[in-house]
């Protein structure tokens, strides 16, 4: 185990459950076969795994009825969506103020070719918090084509109310993608709903899976171009890729290693309820909040007191520091932040913290009480030194 007082949770979430480890190790030491490519039982139970971990998915979402594509990273989810809905044509493109450079880069590689605006989806500084009425107007004015929410931002936390604003998305046609990356298993979402189109996801996040597997959830009747090319497993004598989801955007050997992780993660998550995790998380915010409170040369930024409107990310200013150097200091007493713009310079410049960045410190479910005094000595010690 670490002896480091972890709070970068929002990056990749650990440790993980010793489920996780122990199931990883022993599926992969037992049965390290491909998927779909043999007759035999090792590769029969290699697939049912996979099988079953899509049923837990989808049941984690409450959406039985739609599909699951793996992909090796959210961010390749994210490229397979995007590349395929966005029209040759006109389109109009609404974003929220947090995204990630995994949507941001992919669509200013797409502006290069194609005909694209951008619009940023109205948010109140002051109340923090989407303004609905605002963004119906906006929509009414300028018709929605595609419209991409981050759930929760990775930046600062703020969550979004993806079912409203979906619906209000949808009544104008639009294609709805949600970035989930940073709630999927933390805040309780059902994607049973028609006004959702895509839903995206990292494993090794709020997950607690392992790094190297992602996806989306869709519709089975989705239809999407794929972004790879290459053997599936099936219908191999035809050099066309299937039809059918999950196949048509699953090519090459898959990382069983990874599903067996998220599979186990899944099963955990499902003995600890949902709730719980999120309710966990929730009281290890509030207790990084008091910490932080304690020091007058510390500065949150877009931190909402309302924990229905927030998940356990916190971003700080510090007086007198960059956040590279504060890291430095933290990293040095074992203490993980992250610093800088955290790949989401657009969310940065909606903040006024570009381009330099914050100290970013995120909780999850296995932060304890000694990280927190860990960390309430290492901020004395910063502003003993200021």
């Amino acid at each position: 185990m670490s002896n480091t007082a972890y709070f970068d949770n929002a990056a990749t979430t650990f440790p993980k459950p010793e489920e996780v480890y122990r199931f990883m190790d022993s599926f992969y030491r037992e049965c390290g076969v491909n998927v779909g490519r043999g007759q035999h039982k090792l590769a029969s139970k290699a697939a049912a795994l996979v099988t079953d971990t899509r049923k837990m998915i989808l049941e984690l979402n409450h959406c039985p009825n739609r599909a699951v594509v793996f992909t090796p990273s959210a961010t390749e989810a994210l490229n397979v969506i995007l590349n395929s809905d966005i029209n040759r044509g006109k389109t109009n493109i609404y974003l929220s103020p947090f995204e990630h450079n995994a949507v941001m880069r992919v669509i200013n590689h797409l502006q290069k070719k194609y005909d694209i605006s951008i619009d940023t989806l109205a948010f109140d500084k002051t109340a923090l918090s989407y303004d609905l009425k605002q963004i119906e107007q906006q929509f009414n004015d300028t018709k929605p084509d595609v419209m991409v929410v981050s759930h929760a931002s990775n930046v600062c936390g703020i969550l979004a109310p993806v079912t409203k604003l979906c619906a209000l998305a949808k009544a104008h046609g639009s294609i709805t993608i949600i970035d989930m990356c940073q709630t999927m298993g933390l805040v309780d979402t059902n994607l049973n709903n028609e006004n959702i189109d895509f839903a995206v996801f990292a494993a090794h996040k709020t997950l607690y899976g392992s790094m190297g597997m992602g996806g989306f959830i869709c519709d089975k009747s989705a239809k999407l171009e794929p972004l790879l090319y290459g053997g599936t497993g099936l219908d191999s004598s035809n050099l066309n890729l299937p039809d059918t989801i999950p196949e048509r955007y699953e090519v090459g050997t898959p990382n069983l290693p990874a599903i067996a992780a998220l599979n186990a993660a899944l099963k955990w998550m499902s003995e600890i309820g949902i709730g719980a995790i999120h309710e966990k998380e929730q009281a290890n915010r509030r207790r990084l909040l008091e910490v932080l409170a304690r020091f007058e040369n510390i500065k949150p930024v877009f931190v909402t007191q309302d924990e229905n409107k927030s998940i356990g990310v916190v971003s700080c200013l510090f007086d007198g520091y960059s956040s590279d150097s504060i890291g430095q200091v933290l990293s040095d007493k074992d203490i993980a932040v992250r610093t800088g713009l955290h790949c989401a310079p657009h969310a940065h410049k909606f903040m006024g913290t570009y381009p330099a960045g914050t100290v970013r410190f995120s909780v999850g479910y296995f932060n304890t009480e000694s990280d927190f005094e860990r960390l309430e000595k290492a901020l004395e010690h910063i502003h003993e030194n200021s």
